[in-house]
């Protein structure tokens, strides 16, 4: 048996090019300032904290941050390593809550859970390493041949480049794909508008035989989202994700009641808070993030839940520690996919830092059955366009 000797904090800061900001580019919790600027910059992530497992015989579980990468690290560092360093990784389930408890004061939501979940998702990368299997094989094993991805970007922009865009996606054989919206309550009749000429635009390239979802990133309200919500109906849309802020359960619920499903949990941390939401029928697609909601041993427990409620997990922001859960759950029908791209909102990091995610062919995406782990490893190959916060 080897033992966890240490862990390894890195925050990757992207120095590389970035595609400007553009106006109403997606909207987001922050439009409801009166602040005018580029009110998506603190919902981008163009920082990444990896964090490194190693245990005695050198073997070496990666995990990943996303969230607040500079005070994630500061809790690992300080708080949470300390609690594991000494301990068999098998243990998972009796570390994961030594550090949810021994932190329960003041880590049970937001930094302290996210820190539990990139150690974590390192921890079960170790396993299937020392065991020789993958991820997914430890988790209940492939549920799937391969997995359906969905085509998430289609941020607001000009008519004719979303158009463009969703013209060159569908190329790649795709089934499902996911716009957001650029306008909100401050933009009133006018900004609706813009909003319905923008989905009747993606519905005119990709018809009515594939699914269209519709983001609005917490920058709606209920009373917004419930004049909205009529106006959509007519374009089919499959689901209708985080119209209001994350806190406001009752809204999903009462929006959940109507004609389009509502989907959201990209914002909630652990067991009791996803399953608060199922509780309350707040969401018709639970769409928790794995290095957010407490690594893949809480994911695992959230699945289990959402099934016995029937309500499908569709994890937030595809990348490998997600797509693993996918193929291990029949609860979990498809996942979401960002296609490699230049360095926008962050999500794209993930290729500029590790190697190994699959390539979408033909709307799917693969896992190895012999590749131990996650199947990733960190690069070195765009090392020149981040600085490294040790």
């Amino acid at each position: 048996m080897t033992k966890i000797k240490s862990i390894r904090t890195r925050v990757w800061n992207w120095k590389g090019p970035t595609v400007p900001p553009t106006g109403n580019f997606c909207t987001n919790a922050s439009d409801a300032l009166y602040e005018r600027g580029d009110a998506m910059t603190s919902f981008r992530f163009h920082q990444w904290l990896t964090c490194e497992v190693e245990t005695e015989d050198g073997t070496v579980g990666i995990g990943n941050a996303a969230l607040a990468p500079t005070v994630v690290k500061k809790a690992i560092d300080d708080w949470y390593a300390p609690l594991v360093i000494g301990h068999d990784p098998f243990d998972y389930a009796y570390l994961w809550e030594k550090m949810y408890r021994r932190t329960h004061a003041w880590g049970r939501k937001g930094i302290g859970m996210t820190a539990i979940s990139a150690i974590d998702i390192a921890i079960w990368d170790l396993m299937g390493k020392l065991s020789g299997k993958p991820v997914f094989k430890l988790l209940g094993g492939r549920t799937k041949d391969k997995i359906p991805v969905y085509y998430s970007k289609l941020y607001a922009g000009p008519i004719e480049v979303m158009q463009a865009e969703a013209e060159e996606a569908m190329k790649n054989g795709y089934q499902a794909f996911k716009s957001r919206f650029g306008y909100g309550p401050k933009d009133g009749m006018a900004g609706m508008r813009e909003n319905l000429k923008r989905v009747e635009a993606v519905r005119e390239v990709i018809g009515y035989d594939k699914d269209l979802m519709l983001e609005a990133y917490m920058g709606w309200n209920l009373d917004y989202t419930r004049r909205m919500l009529p106006k959509l109906e007519k374009f089919e849309p499959r689901w209708l994700e985080e119209p209001v802020i994350a806190e406001d359960v009752h809204g999903y619920a009462e929006l959940n009641k109507g004609p389009i499903p509502i989907s959201g949990g990209e914002h909630e941390f652990g067991l009791i808070g996803c399953a608060d939401l199922l509780r309350k029928g707040a969401v018709s697609v639970l769409q928790y993030d794995t290095n957010r909601v407490g690594g893949i041993t809480a994911a695992q427990k959230i699945n289990a839940v959402a099934e016995a409620f029937q309500i499908p997990v569709i994890p937030h922001a595809g990348q490998m520690h997600n797509y693993h859960l996918t193929m291990a759950n029949v609860n979990c029908p498809i996942s979401e996919y960002f296609p490699v791209f230049d360095v926008e909102v962050g999500n794209e990091l993930f290729y500029y830092i590790f190697k190994g995610d699959p390539d979408a062919v033909d709307g799917y995406l693969q896992l190895d059955d012999d590749l131990p782990g996650l199947g990733i490893e960190i690069t070195n190959e765009h090392m020149h366009n981040f600085e490294i916060i040790e």
